[in-house]
């Protein structure tokens, strides 16, 4: 090990703020450098220095110890790794760990795509791309989602899997914090089960970074 710190890059309450809340939630010690995106200055993400990091020119990127991770479900199960005293990540081969990866791959794949798809749709791609009928379909897509998590996860859990905290709640959470963000609507139970989790110290510890 070098000593040199875990570096974390991101841009605001994109997919990077579960990174950092992983970080928080594993209590590792980390620096955030925070990404002027699209911007090619320095700091920009389409700079030459942050392209060698991160091809795509996206967030978030991680860099440790020589590691580079540019996936945030990666970058958090590798901060879940790094600290594994907590149980922050179910141990392999058991069946939380089969049900934690069910519900990752369901985030990425199934609930947050809708989210995307508005987002795209309406200020990241270039106007000439956007296709404003896209967004009726990411609301359906995404209530349709919402229910599909409802009966993996219940209606009003305590936490993903179950009585433990996980980093699956970091990905569910954020993916409901952004969801809210965008104006799609969340169930009761949901919007009070993403609202404890936002108040845990971790995430508030993330949120104060972006301050």
């Amino acid at each position: 090990m070098n000593g040199e710190l875990m570096k974390l890059y991101g841009v605001g309450k994109s997919r990077s703020f579960r990174t950092i809340w992983a970080a928080e939630e594993a209590g590792l010690n980390y620096e955030y450098i925070e990404v002027a995106f699209g911007g090619t200055e320095e700091n920009g993400s389409n700079s030459e220095a942050y392209r060698q990091l991160n091809c795509q020119g996206k967030v978030p990127t991680m860099f440790d110890d020589g590691l580079v991770l540019t996936e945030s479900a990666a970058i958090v199960n590798y901060i879940a790794s790094k600290n594994s005293a907590l149980n922050l990540i179910p141990k392999e081969g058991s069946i939380d760990r089969a049900l934690y990866d069910q519900i990752v791959f369901f985030v990425l794949t199934d609930l947050e795509q809708p989210l995307w798809t508005s987002g795209k749709h309406r200020f990241a791609l270039p106007k000439a791309q956007r296709v404003p009928q896209m967004l009726e379909t990411a609301i359906w897509e995404f209530e349709k989602s919402q229910n599909a998590l409802k009966s993996m996860i219940g209606e009003a859990p305590e936490f993903v899997l179950g009585e433990q905290f996980t980093m699956a709640d970091v990905l569910v959470a954020h993916t409901l914090i952004w969801a809210d963000n965008f104006k799609f609507e969340l169930s009761d139970g949901f919007r009070a089960y993403k609202d404890r989790m936002v108040e845990r110290v971790a995430c508030q510890a993330a949120l104060a970074k972006l301050a």
